[in-house]
C-alpha cells in the first residue's frame, strides 16, 4: 500500500538526512585515510578498497596499499566507533542526569574502565577467562556505583544542587581510579609496559588491527540503536524522573538499560584505544546547537559529528608534530577544554 501524501514529505526530509549522514562520515573516512605524513592519493584509496572487497585488479604499490588497507583504514573507522560510542553516551548520561556537564571521562567511567583493563592485562585477573572489554565493563560499572553512591551521600538531588554534586562525585571517583591505575602499573607492570599503557591511557590509535574494529563496530551500532530505540524516553527524561514515569516510561528499566550502553560503549572503546576525554561532553552540544533537542534527532547526529570529529582529532594526532605521533586524547582536550570552561561559564546562574 503505498504511503499517504502527508508522510512524502518527511520520507523525502528522512532520505535527504540519512544520504546527507553518509556521505559526510564517507568523506571524512576518505580524508582520514588519504591524509598522513605520507600522502596517498583519493584513486589509490578507492583502488585499493576495490581490490580488497570487490576482487578488481588495479596495479597499486604494495606499501601503499598495506598502509591504506591495514593502517589507516582501521584507524579512520576506529575513531569513527569511538567518537560515535562517546558522543551518544554523552547525550544518554546528560538527559538521565539532567545535567549539561555529564560525560564518560567526567563522571570516572572512562578511569573506571581503564583500571579494569589494566587489571586484566597486567595484574591477569581472571586467568585469560576474562576479556579485555569484560574487565573494563566491570570497572566502567563499578566506578559509575560508586560516583552515584557517593554523590547521593552528598546530599545529590534533583536541581542544580545535585548536578553538581554528582559532577564533583565524578571528578572524586576519576582521581581513584586514576591513581589505583597507576599503582597497579607501578606495581605489576614491567618498565616497557608502563610505557605502552601510559601512552595507551591518553588515546592511542596506533597498532589497531582488524579485529579491533570487529568489536568496535556492531558496539557502537547497537548501543546507537538501543538509545534511538528509547528516544521518546530520552525527551520524557529532560522534565525529570517522576515527569517520565506520569508519561508511562518505566524509568528504573529504561535508566538501567541506558545506563549499561553507555558504560559498555565506554568500556569497549577504552579497552581498545584507551581513555579519550570530553568527547561526551562537547559533541552533545554540538549537536543540539545544530539539529536541536528533541533525541530521534540529536542522537544520530551527535554520533555523526562525534564520528567526524575523532576522525580529524586522529589526522591532527599524526600531523601535527612531523615525525611523531601525539595521543589522540592530547587533541580532544586541547578542543574540549576551552569548550568545557565555555559550559561553565554559560551555566552561571544570573544574578
Amino acid at each position: 500500500m503505498a504511503a499517504p501524501p502527508a508522510l512524502w514529505p518527511r520520507l523525502g526530509r528522512a532520505a535527504l538526512v540519512s544520504l546527507g549522514i553518509a556521505l559526510v562520515l564517507a568523506l571524512a573516512l576518505l580524508a582520514g585515510i588519504c591524509i598522513g605524513e605520507t600522502a596517498i592519493p583519493p584513486a589509490t584509496v578507492l583502488r585499493t578498497l576495490a581490490n580488497k572487497l570487490f576482487g578488481a585488479a588495479y596495479e597499486i604499490d604494495r606499501i601503499d596499499q598495506g598502509i591504506v588497507w591495514n593502517y589507516r583504514l582501521t584507524r579512520a573507522i576506529l575513531a569513527a566507533c569511538c567518537g560515535a560510542g562517546l558522543a551518544v553516551s554523552g547525550v544518554v548520561l546528560q538527559a538521565l542526569l539532567r545535567n549539561a556537564l555529564a560525560d564518560p571521562y567526567l563522571l570516572g567511567i572512562s578511569a573506571g574502565a581503564s583500571t579494569g583493563a589494566v587489571l586484566v592485562t597486567v595484574v591477569g585477573i581472571g586467568a585469560g577467562a576474562v576479556s579485555l572489554s569484560a574487565g573494563a565493563l566491570a570497572g566502567a560499572l563499578t566506578a559509575f556505583l560508586l560516583v552515584a553512591v557517593l554523590a547521593r551521600a552528598a546530599g545529590g538531588g534533583a536541581g542544580p544542587r545535585g548536578a553538581g554534586q554528582i559532577v564533583l562525585a565524578g571528578i572524586a571517583g576519576s582521581q581513584l581510579f586514576n591513581a589505583l591505575t597507576a599503582f597497579l602499573i607501578t606495581r605489576s607492570a614491567s618498565a616497557e609496559q608502563a610505557r605502552g599503557i601510559m601512552f595507551w591511557l591518553l588515546g592511542n590509535l596506533s597498532g589497531v588491527r582488524w579485529d579491533d574494529t570487529a568489536r568496535a563496530v556492531p558496539v557502537a551500532l547497537a548501543v546507537t540503536l538501543v538509545c534511538l530505540w528509547h528516544a521518546r524516553a530520552l525527551d520524557a527524561f529532560t522534565f525529570g524522573a517522576d515527569s517520565a514515569a506520569s508519561l508511562g516510561v518505566p524509568v528504573r528499566r529504561v535508566q538501567a538499560t541506558l545506563i549499561l550502553c553507555a558504560a559498555t560503549a565506554t568500556a569497549v572503546m577504552v579497552s581498545i584505544v584507551g581513555a579519550i576525554g570530553f568527547v561526551g561532553l562537547v559533541i552533545p552540544h554540538a549537536a543540539r546547537f545544530l539539529v536541536g533537542v528533541r533525541h530521534g534527532r540529536l542522537l544520530p547526529a551527535a554520533a555523526l559529528i562525534g564520528a567526524v570529529f575523532l576522525i580529524a582529532a586522529d589526522v591532527l594526532s599524526r600531523t601535527l608534530v612531523p615525525g611523531q605521533v601525539l595521543p589522540i586524547g592530547v587533541i580532544t582536550a586541547l578542543v574540549g577544554a576551552p569548550v568545557f570552561a565555555l559550559i561553565l561559564i554559560r551555566a552561571r546562574p544570573a544574578r
